[in-house]
């Protein structure tokens, strides 16, 4: 049996966005300007934008915050919360976000 143990102090989030047909870029583009201020986020550890190889509508952020409290201040930012109530509307046809704990194995 494999030894394994559940980093449970950080949380990793996997945001995924469908853009309406022929939004793919301005949805990259507005998600990608929310990476240089994240980054420098005290407590986030990865932040990465990735686009489907099969639904190149599918755009998803893998994010990696220190612990809960990082990324519920990183949800509060402005910019956040103007991309979800502004920008995504125009851009995005649905999205679902779950949150992880990592397993170390």
């Amino acid at each position: 049996m494999t030894e394994y143990s559940i980093n449970r102090s950080q949380l990793v989030c996997v945001a995924s966005f469908l853009a309406f047909p022929g939004k793919e870029v301005a949805l990259i583009e507005a998600l990608g300007s929310l990476i240089p201020d994240t980054r420098r986020e005290p407590g986030c550890i990865r932040y990465e934008l990735n686009q489907s190889r099969d639904e190149p509508r599918r755009i998803t952020f893998v994010e990696k915050f220190v612990d809960v409290a990082a990324f519920e201040a990183h949800c509060a930012k402005d910019a956040i919360q103007d991309y979800f109530h502004k920008v995504m509307p125009e851009l995005v046809e649905s999205f679902h976000v779950e949150t992880y704990h990592e397993i170390i194995v």
